[in-house]
């Protein structure tokens, strides 16, 4: 068998330090997350209505489960879109 020399892993350029994002519950001292409050649920979805990610909105894993299920509940109810043009 041939032996393959392995490709040096190539990194990212650092683009400068990021802040670190805090929960948006967390520091608010919220700990249920309501699903006819759509306007704070606004801020977790992106201009398409779909679900942002805990990456990209900062939230925590427990809140951010919370937001995907009160986004959902509230979608159902039609306090909320599906999707938006």
């Amino acid at each position: 068998m041939a032996n393959l020399k392995k490709q040096p892993r190539r990194t990212r350029p650092t683009t400068g330090s990021r802040r670190r994002k805090y929960c948006f519950f967390c520091k608010e001292g919220i700990e249920e997350v309501d699903y006819k409050d759509f306007t704070t649920l606004r801020r977790f979805m992106s201009e398409r209505g779909k679900i942002r990610s805990r990456r990209t909105t900062g939230a925590c894993r427990r809140h951010q489960r919370q937001v995907a299920v009160a986004i959902k509940r509230a979608r159902e109810v039609a306090l909320l879109p599906y999707s938006s043009r």
